[in-house]
C-alpha cells in the first residue's frame, strides 16, 4: 500500500478561472499543486486564517475543483485544520459561542469541499477543572449540525497550562462523554512532550499499546508526524525536522513503520529552517519507510 503522507499546505492567493473573474479570496484549489510539488499525497489545510474569527468563502466551482482535482491527484485523505481561538472547553460563554460558530463553517466546508475531517484542539478549561473542561467540549459537540461524511478529530496536546488533551485519559473521557461519533489525531510532538516516549522501537510500541488501552486504536484517525525540539514531559510544542529532534531517526522509524500506524494519513507540521521545508521532510519519511521495507 502506498504511504498516505503529505504536510499543512496553504491555501492563499487567487486563481484565476476560465469563466469567472479571480475570485477576492483565497482558493482552495491551490492546495492541490503545492502538496504535490512537496511530494505529498495528503495533508492539512486551514479553510482561512487561523487566528482571527473568519468564515470560510469557498465558491461552488472552487470546491468542485477541489474535490475533482484531489480525486484525481492525490492518494489520502485531507483534514482541516479548525481556528486557534476555538475553545471547546471554555466555560465562557461568548468564547463558547464563538467557537460552537467556527466549528460549525469548518464542519460544512469539509462537507463542501469532500474533506472527512476536521481536526480541532480541546482548549483549555480556564477555572472549569478536567472534568468541567470535558463536558463543556462534549456538549459543544453534540450541540454542532455534523454532516453525513465528515467526523470531528480532536488532537492530543502538549498538556501546558490548562489545557486538555494531553493525557490519553482526556482524549477518552471526550468520546465517553459525547453522543457524537468523533476521532483522534495524535500529534507525534505533542505526545513526547506531554510525557509519552516515542525515542526507541520498544517506547514507541509501549506508549501505542497504552493509547489502545486508554483510548482504543479505533479511534485513531490521523496522525500529525512532527518530531520535537523539546524533551519527553516538558510540555513545550515546538516542531522540529523529522529525526532531528528528541524523538529522533530511530522513534520515527519505529512509528512510520507500526504496524497499528502503518496504514494511517501522515500530515507534518515541521518547521522551514536551515534550508529546508516540508519536501525535505516528506523525503526523509519516505525513507524511513523505504529503510523498514528494505530491512
Amino acid at each position: 500500500m502506498t504511504m498516505k503522507v503529505g504536510a499543512h499546505v496553504s491555501i492563499s492567493g487567487s486563481r484565476v478561472s476560465s469563466d469567472t473573474e479571480t475570485p477576492p479570496y483565497d482558493d482552495v484549489r491551490n492546495a492541490i499543486p503545492r502538496q504535490l510539488a512537496f511530494g505529498g499525497n495528503c495533508g492539512q489545510i486551514f479553510t482561512t486564517s487561523p487566528q482571527v474569527w473568519a468564515q470560510p468563502e469557498i465558491s461552488d466551482e472552487a470546491a468542485a475543483g477541489f474535490r475533482e482535482e484531489t480525486d484525481a491527484e492525490l492518494e489520502g485523505p485531507w483534514v482541516i485544520h479548525s481556528s486557534y481561538l476555538v475553545n471547546l472547553c471554555t466555560p465562557k460563554d461568548d468564547l463558547r459561542r464563538k467557537s460552537k460558530e467556527s466549528m460549525q463553517a469548518e464542519l460544512d466546508a469539509a462537507d463542501k469541499l469532500g474533506v472527512p475531517y476536521v481536526n480541532v484542539h480541546l482548549g483549555a478549561h480556564t477555572g472549569a477543572g478536567v472534568e468541567g473542561g470535558l463536558d463543556n467540549a462534549a456538549s459543544l459537540i453534540d450541540e454542532l449540525d455534523v454532516p453525513e461524511g465528515v467526523e470531528i478529530l480532536i488532537e492530543s496536546d502538549a498538556g501546558s497550562g490548562t489545557k486538555l488533551g494531553g493525557e490519553f485519559s482526556h482524549l477518552a473521557g471526550i468520546i465517553d462523554r459525547t453522543e457524537t461519533e468523533i476521532g483522534i489525531c495524535i500529534d507525534t510532538a505533542h505526545t513526547l512532550v506531554a510525557g509519552n516516549d516515542l525515542t526507541t522501537a520498544e517506547a514507541v510500541d509501549e506508549t501505542i499499546g497504552r493509547f489502545d488501552d486508554e483510548v482504543g486504536l479505533e479511534y485513531l484517525k490521523y496522525i500529525h508526524l512532527n518530531d520535537s525540539k523539546h524533551d519527553v514531559g516538558t510540555h513545550k510544542d515546538e516542531h522540529a525536522h523529522i529525526g532531528e529532534g528528541y524523538i529522533g531517526e530511530d522513534g520515527m522509524q519505529a512509528i512510520v513503520n507500526h504496524p497499528d500506524l502503518r496504514e494511517l494519513p501522515f500530515a507534518l507540521e515541521t518547521p522551514t529552517e536551515d534550508g529546508r521545508g516540508f519536501a525535505w521532510n516528506i523525503e526523509k519519511v519516505k525513507e524511513l519507510r523505504e529503510a523498514e521495507v528494505k530491512a
